[in-house]
This record gives structure tokens, sequence and C-alpha cells, in this order.
């Protein structure tokens, strides 16, 4: 599976993002199109295509994303107001980037459904 994407150059350090958080497994960074005052992308250090291609033995990075979302839900000032964790799958769900990542959106009132 090719690392060819834009996740892959900024986990190489081939482009820059600003970083929110970062562990041995995710990095979090700004979304550079936020959705709402806070949005954050936390994608995984090694390459799963999207959520629906995710394995048996990807149940610990999928749960070390949601751990990173709490973290960066903190260091976002929303921890206690509230946000929305996202994982979009395939295009008709708008995904943009085949490698994995999880929308942390906050720092506003979010309708549902959403869009």
């Amino acid at each position: 599976m090719s690392t060819d994407t834009i996740f892959g150059k900024i986990l190489r350090g081939e482009i820059p993002c600003d970083k929110v958080y970062e562990t041995s497994e995710v990095l979090a960074f700004r979304d550079i199109n936020p959705a709402a005052p806070s949005h954050v992308l936390i994608i995984p250090k090694r390459r799963i295509q999207n959520a629906g291609f995710a394995e048996e033995n990807d149940k610990e990075i999928l749960g070390a994303m949601i751990l990173a979302a709490q973290e960066v839900a903190k260091v976002e000032g929303v921890f206690e107001t509230g946000y929305r964790l996202v994982f979009n799958v395939g295009p008709d769900a708008a995904e943009s980037v085949p490698h994995l990542h999880l929308h942390v959106i906050g720092g506003r009132s979010l309708g549902w459904p959403p869009g």
C-alpha cells in the first residue's frame, strides 16, 4: 500500500503541519480547511486506507486514536463543552485522503444531522 498521500508526506516531514498532539502511534494537526473553530485531524503513523479497511490487528491503533482525541479536545478547550468525532469512509462520505483520519471538531454548537 502506497504511503504517497498528503498525510504520508506530512508524516515524513515533507509538508509542514500545525501539530497539536503526537505519540509514537499517532499525529494530530489542524485541518487546513476547518469546519469549526477547532478542527483537528488525527492520523495513525502506520497507514490504513480508511475505517472500512481496519482489521482485527488495528484495534490498538484505533483505540489510540480515540484516546488521542480526548487529549486533543482538552488541548483545544472543548473537552467540557463537547466535540464531534468523525471517520469518513469512501467518496459518498467525502473522504478526501485515502489514509485513515479522525476529525475532532468543536468550538461551536454543532447541529444534527451534519451538513
